[in-house]
């Protein structure tokens, strides 16, 4: 069974199945696309994979019945991801944000930074190594979501 970085431990999969594009009948515990998620009647304890090009602007109204939201990057190269967490960490999401994809472990310090609490490697015999980079850093100028003054403000 695959595993992820949650909270910061490595732990098995908890049971939410990838995103099935092709699926038309949404499943318990299914990652559904976002325009299959906006079909849904009953949006609580749900879902939704955010892609490249999607801002999260539909999910707003519903930060508080989202029980997780996964963000895509095919690439690493591909930084909207970012964006996307920090605004729905500004905008009141307190559930899972999961980042999948192709991001690399050079990046997660930075994902968590911006409100990542979850990681889905593409490849999870690299996890204890990507555990370690979310503690690369002691301390930071920059303010983000995990701390929001900067560091000329907190002396």
């Amino acid at each position: 069974m695959p595993k992820l970085i949650k909270d910061g431990a490595i732990v098995e999969n908890d049971g939410w199945l990838p995103m099935d594009p092709e699926g038309t009948a949404p499943r318990v515990q299914h990652i559904l696309s976002l325009e299959q998620w906006m079909t849904l009647d009953a949006k609580t304890n749900s879902a939704v994979q955010l892609e490249p090009g999607q801002p999260p602007a539909p999910l707003l109204e519903h930060l508080n019945e989202l029980a997780l939201v996964a963000v895509n990057f095919p690439a690493f190269t591909d930084g909207r991801g970012f964006s996307y967490a920090r605004e729905l960490r500004e905008k009141g999401f307190k559930g899972e944000l999961r980042a999948v994809g192709g991001f690399i472990r050079d990046q997660m310090h930075y994902l968590h930074r911006c409100g990542f609490n979850a990681f889905a490697l593409a490849d999870d015999s690299e996890l204890e190594g990507a555990l370690s980079a979310l503690n690369e850093f002691s301390e930071h100028y920059q303010a983000a979501t995990d701390e929001p003054a900067p560091l000329f403000r907190r002396r």
